[in-house]
């Protein structure tokens, strides 16, 4: 076995790593770089800031997950408000706009307020 496999074995086990130990694996593993929507985006910012340690837990399934729940509700949303009297097209450019644009706030205030700024 060599130098770097067991560096890499020792820390998978959870030992403690010297400073070159460190140094090798932080060569031989590089950190995995996760991109995630925005609302994933925001939801990590706000338990940054909330201050919530997602060390145990599987912090980019559940980013990923909240993008996914937003989506769908913003699916959701917009098939039932496209439906409402309020917010159907009328031809005119301008009042369509306006209309579409009240849609998206609604729907944007929907989600940051059920899944993105709940702790």
């Amino acid at each position: 076995m060599t130098k770097q496999e067991q560096v890499i074995l020792k820390a998978e086990q959870g030992q403690g790593l010297t400073v070159e130990e460190i140094k090798i694996y932080q060569k031989e593993v590089k950190p995995q770089q996760h991109v995630y929507g925005k609302y994933g985006t925001l939801k990590k910012l706000y338990l940054e800031k909330r201050g919530i340690d997602w060390t145990i837990a599987d912090l980019p399934t559940y980013l990923h997950g909240v993008d996914k729940q937003a989506d769908e509700l913003q699916e959701a949303m917009r098939a039932r408000l496209e439906h409402d009297e309020r917010y159907k097209r009328t031809g005119d450019f301008v009042e369509d706009y306006r209309r579409q644009t009240k849609i998206q706030r609604l729907i944007e205030e929907e989600i940051l307020n059920e899944i993105v700024y709940v702790a």
